[in-house]
């Protein structure tokens, strides 16, 4: 049995690496010359470039290179650049009381696009990308507010939060837990919740929701009002409209009467430059819900 050869007559004596598979050999023949050459040049040029730029890793950094290049400075130094060149126009809006930041386009574009900016960085967390919000998050795009839609409500609602411990001046209002302190009893929740969702024109008037008139008066008008419109002074918010925090059927109603909800926002003004707030409140008051 003979093997197959699959060489050309002048290739009979060229060497081989001994490697063969089905019949094929492996040639033992020189790299091409351009080839060769073309990697020489790579490894002089990747000796030059470790010379003369940041290239070998070190505990803290890396070499620096006789050219003393580094991104982390050429980043600084164009930064330094953009915040020169904006300098005047943040310094106007530091001056501009926030109310009158409207007035002026100039401006009011400045603080929407910066306030876009930090909304996505500080906010979308808890209200969303689109501010849309998610249950125990408000939607800031409606005109539905707990504690004032206009650019004062807005702008006094960021620098010092809600419920913030840390902060003397932020929004408190608290909400007795009627079912969780012994106040009422679950039958009596039932009966409050029935009477919430008449109101809220949810569902029909039963006798459940009769019983709970009275007791919605004795219990919670002092905060919401006796109508269960909500009173901003007191934080509480407005009971006969479709938009819910915590959510507007029965069974979640029942949870807030019975457990209370104690939402919390930080105080941005101890985080955030004064600046950096406003546009916070400009871009929320403009996303349409503002009043």
């Amino acid at each position: 049995m003979s093997s197959y050869n699959n060489t050309k007559p002048e290739e009979q004596d060229v060497p081989t690496t001994g490697h063969e598979w089905d019949g094929i050999t492996e040639f033992d023949k020189p790299l091409p010359r351009w080839w060769l050459y073309l990697l020489f040049a790579t490894m002089i040029w990747a000796v030059g470039y470790m010379i003369v730029y940041p290239a070998i890793p070190l505990v803290s950094g890396a070499t620096r290179g006789t050219f003393g290049w580094g991104s982390r400075e050429q980043l600084a130094a164009e930064m330094k650049a953009v915040e020169a060149g904006r300098a005047d126009i943040i310094a106007k809006i530091n001056a501009t009381p926030v109310e009158q930041i409207p007035q002026n386009p100039q401006l009011m574009t400045f603080a929407v696009e910066g306030g876009r900016s930090a909304f996505k960085v500080y906010c979308a967390q808890c209200h969303g990308s689109g501010a849309a919000g998610s249950p125990g998050f408000p939607n800031l795009n409606d005109d539905d507010w707990i504690w004032g839609g206009d650019l004062p409500a807005i702008h006094q609602t960021i620098r010092h939060g809600i419920r913030d411990v840390a902060d003397e001046d932020t929004r408190q209002s608290i909400m007795p837990a009627f079912g969780k302190d012994g106040m009422l009893t679950p039958a009596e929740i039932r009966d409050v919740a029935a009477f919430v969702r008449v109101i809220s024109k949810q569902d029909q008037p039963s006798k459940a929701s009769q019983r709970g008139a009275p007791l919605f008066a004795d219990n919670c008008a002092s905060c919401h009002g006796e109508a269960g419109t909500g009173i901003r002074e007191m934080g509480a918010p407005n009971l006969t409209d479709a938009i819910w925090l915590f959510g507007g059927d029965t069974d979640s109603i029942i949870q807030t009467v019975t457990n209370s909800r104690f939402g919390v926002m930080p105080a941005w003004q101890q985080r955030l430059e004064p600046v950096t707030v406003k546009q916070l409140a400009v871009y929320v008051h403009s996303l349409g819900g503002g009043e």
